[in-house]
Order: structure tokens, then C-alpha cells, then sequence
């Protein structure tokens, strides 16, 4: 049961890492990385498959390895969150949305900067 259960997280993930191909706002990457870990524990084929991908196979490794994130990923995500955070100010929104999630971005933004770089 277990087994199946890591699967599908695994294609879940997959397919929202696909999405977020498509979707700027949709990051590609940590879904990588869900998908990865959970296909390590459920899934050899997909796990091999993804950590000898091109492009995403170098990012998974990396992680698994060091925890690395690159700079540039850094920036783009603290870019993101950014522009998130201002959204969420000038919509008419509850104030504990207002300033929780930005809270929540800032404590997630300074845990990305805090990893290591490659």
C-alpha cells in the first residue's frame, strides 16, 4: 500500500512540474524534487529517470547531495515571493492574510538563501 502510495505522489508531482513548465508562476523544481524523493522510496525506474535528466537531473542530485540551490534559483524565488507578498497588500484581503503569508514568504526566502550555493 505504501508503495502505491509513493507513486502517486511521485505523478502528481511530476504532472505539476510539467504545468510549471508552462506556468511562470508554477515552480518546476521543488516539484522535481517531491517527485524524486518520493519515487526513491516507491518507484526506482522514475527515480533513476528523473536524477538522469539533462536538465532537472543536475538540480535533483545537487539537492540530494548538499541541499544546493543555485543563485540564480535564489533570486528568481525571492523575485517571486516578492512580487507575491506586494499582491497581497493591495488586494482587499483579511489583514492575517495581508501580513501572515508575506511572513510566511520571508521565513521561506531566508531558509533559500540560508542553503547552499553550487
Amino acid at each position: 500500500m505504501a508503495v502505491i502510495v509513493w507513486r502517486l505522489l511521485a505523478v502528481i508531482c511530476v504532472l505539476l512540474a510539467i504545468v510549471g513548465i508552462v506556468l511562470p508562476v508554477l515552480p518546476t523544481v521543488p516539484f522535481l524534487l517531491v517527485a524524486a524523493a518520493a519515487a526513491s522510496r516507491g518507484w526506482p525506474w522514475l527515480d533513476d529517470q528523473l536524477t538522469s535528466h539533462e536538465v532537472f537531473g543536475p538540480h535533483i542530485v545537487r539537492w540530494r547531495e548538499r541541499g544546493a540551490v543555485p543563485r540564480r534559483a535564489k533570486w528568481f524565488a525571492t523575485a517571486g515571493m516578492s512580487f507575491s507578498a506586494v499582491m497581497l497588500w493591495v488586494m482587499p484581503l483579511p489583514q492575517w492574510l495581508q501580513f501572515g503569508v508575506p511572513l510566511l514568504l520571508l521565513a521561506v526566502g531566508w531558509w533559500i538563501w540560508l542553503r547552499p550555493e553550487e
